[in-house]
C-alpha cells in the first residue's frame, strides 16, 4: 500500500484575512470558553425550553418541556446600554486558513475541506442544502452530489454540530469512498449538510475534515469512525505508521499533510520529540507543564494542551500570557480587542523567545507569529491569547506553524520537530529538536497501532 502514499497539499485560502478578535470569538464558540479578559463578549445564563435530546438532534432546537437555565452561553454586550444579546454571525471567524483537497465518490468529486484536528466530523456541502445556502453571500462552493457517485450508500443516521446557542450544521449520513493523501478509504461515513447556520455557510471551505478521535463524532445514533481509524482497520497504512502529519506553512511556504508516513524532508536530521496523548475527551491532549520566556522558566503544574489545526490562535493560561507580554514593552490588554496587543513598530528581533512544552520538550513559537494582526492604530493583536476559563491550552496554528507535527494514532502520541524561525535570528528551541524545513517532493517515511475512547465536545 505504501507506494501510493504521498504529500497532500494544504491549500492556503487566498481570501483569508487575519482578524484576531474574530478568530478569538470562533475559539470561544467552538470550545464554550468564558473569557477572563474584559471586552465585548461574556458568558451568560440563559433560560430556554427543555426538550428531548432526540428532538434537538432532529430539528436543531428543543421543543416542549419545562424551562430551565442553561449556563455558559456566549453573548455580546451592547457598547451603549451594557445589555447582552446573541453574538452576530459576522463577529465569528469563518475563513479557515488551510484547506485540504479530498476526493469523494466514484468518480471522485474534489472538495476543499477545513483541516481540523480539533473535531471529528467529515461533513460536506451537499445538494440537500437549500439553493441559497449553497452559495451564501456570493461565495462559491463545490457541492457534493451523491446521485453522481456509483459507490454512495445512504444510511438512516443523522449528524449535528452546534457551537454556542445559534450556530449549527446538521444533516444526513451515507458512506462512500474518499481519496485523501494518495489513499482510497472505502465506506467512509460522509455527513451531508442539509442545514447550515450563517457561521458555517459563509466559510470558504466546502465542509470539514475532522481528524480528532471518533468518540467526539456527532453522528447519531452511533458515532462513526474517522478516516484515519478506517485507514487503520482497512490496512491502508502500515502497522508501524498509523499516523498523519501536518506542516502548516506561512505565506511564503508550501503547506502539506501526509497519511501513513513521516515526510523525511520536513524532518531533516532531527528526531521527533513525543508526548503521550490522553484521548479520553476525544482531543489530541498531552502534558504541557512548562514554558519559558527569554530563558526564564514558568512552571505549569498538571497543565495540558491540545493540538488543534482548526483554531487559529494559541490560547494559554492568563499567568503565562502575562509573562509573555510583560517582556514586550508597551503591551497591554485591550478591552476593545478583548486580548493582548503591543506596539506594531516592535522589531521582530526584540520580541521575546517564547517556548511552550509538548511533553518534556520546549518548542519555540516563531517570533513572527507573535504579532498576529496589525490593527491599524499603532498596535498589533498578539498571536498568543488567554484561554479564559478553559482548563487546557489550545495550541492552534500560531504554535503549529513553528513545528512539523506528527499525530501518531497507533502509538497514541503527538510528536513535534522544531522548524527554524522565519525572518529572524531567533534561537532554536527544544531539547535536541531543532530542525525542519520545507522542500520539494514527498519522500516516504517511517513510524508507528490504534486507540481512542469516550469524549465530549
Amino acid at each position: 500500500m505504501a507506494s501510493s502514499l504521498s504529500r497532500a497539499t494544504l491549500v492556503r485560502n487566498p481570501h483569508y484575512k487575519r482578524n484576531g478578535l474574530k478568530s478569538y470569538v470562533h475559539a470561544l464558540h467552538k470550545f464554550g470558553i468564558g473569557p477572563t479578559v474584559d471586552g465585548p463578549y461574556c458568558m451568560v445564563n440563559q433560560v430556554q425550553q427543555q426538550g428531548s435530546q432526540a428532538i434537538l438532534r432532529k430539528y436543531g432546537r428543543k421543543i416542549g418541556g419545562r424551562a430551565h437555565v442553561k449556563g455558559h452561553v456566549l453573548a455580546k454586550k451592547d457598547a451603549t446600554s451594557g445589555q447582552t444579546g446573541e453574538v452576530p454571525a459576522q463577529d465569528v471567524e469563518t475563513n479557515a486558513e488551510y484547506l485540504a483537497q479530498v476526493g469523494i465518490g466514484s468518480p471522485a468529486q474534489t472538495l476543499s475541506l477545513d483541516f481540523d484536528t480539533g473535531s471529528a466530523d467529515l461533513w460536506v456541502f451537499s445538494t440537500s442544502l437549500p439553493t441559497a445556502s449553497q452559495s451564501p453571500g456570493g461565495t462559491t462552493h463545490t457541492i457534493f452530489d451523491p446521485t453522481k457517485s456509483s459507490t454512495w450508500k445512504a444510511t438512516n443516521s443523522t449528524w449535528m454540530i452546534q457551537y454556542g446557542d445559534s450556530s449549527s450544521a446538521s444533516g444526513t449520513v451515507g458512506t462512500d469512498n474518499i481519496t485523501v493523501g494518495g489513499l482510497v478509504v472505502k465506506n467512509q461515513a460522509v455527513e451531508l449538510a442539509n442545514k447550515l447556520s450563517a457561521q458555517f455557510a459563509q466559510g470558504p471551505g466546502d465542509g470539514l475534515l475532522g481528524l480528532a478521535f471518533g468518540s467526539i463524532n456527532t453522528v447519531q445514533p452511533t458515532p462513526v469512525a474517522t478516516p484515519v481509524e478506517n485507514m487503520i482497520t482497512q490496512d491502508d497504512i502500515q502497522p508501524n505508521a498509523e499516523l498523519f502529519t501536518a506542516y502548516l506553512g506561512d505565506t511564503t511556504e508550501n503547506s502539506f499533510y501526509t497519511f501513513g508516513f513521516i515526510d523525511q524532508t520536513a524532518l531533516g536530521s532531527a528526531t521527533p520529540s513525543y508526548a503521550k496523548v490522553d484521548n479520553s475527551q476525544g482531543f489530541w491532549t498531552f502534558d504541557s507543564t512548562s514554558a519559558s520566556v527569554n530563558g526564564k522558566a514558568i512552571a505549569r503544574s498538571a497543565n495540558t494542551a491540545i493540538a488543534d489545526t482548526g483554531t487559529t490562535l494559541c490560547l494559554i493560561d492568563d499567568t503565562t500570557c502575562a509573562a509573555i507580554y510583560a517582556a514586550i514593552p508597551g503591551s497591554q490588554q485591550s478591552t476593545q480587542q478583548q486580548g493582548w496587543v503591543f506596539p506594531t513598530n516592535t522589531a521582530v528581533s526584540s520580541l521575546p523567545v517564547v517556548k511552550l512544552a509538548v511533553g518534556g520538550t520546549l518548542f519555540q513559537v516563531n517570533p513572527e507569529d507573535l504579532a498576529f494582526q496589525d490593527l491599524g492604530d499603532g498596535t498589533s493583536y498578539g498571536g498568543i491569547q488567554s484561554r479564559g476559563d478553559q482548563t487546557f491550552d489550545i495550541f492552534g496554528d500560531v504554535f503549529l506553524r513553528s513545528v512539523y507535527a506528527i499525530f501518531d494514532v497507533g502509538n497514541n502520541q503527538f510528536g513535534c520537530v522544531q522548524r527554524p524561525a522565519t525572518g529572524s535570528t531567533a534561537t532554536s528551541a527544544g531539547s535536541g529538536t531543532t530542525n525542519g524545513s520545507v522542500a520539494p517532493p514527498a519522500q516516504q517515511g517511517e513510524t508507528h497501532h490504534l486507540h481512542h475512547h469516550h469524549g465530549k465536545k
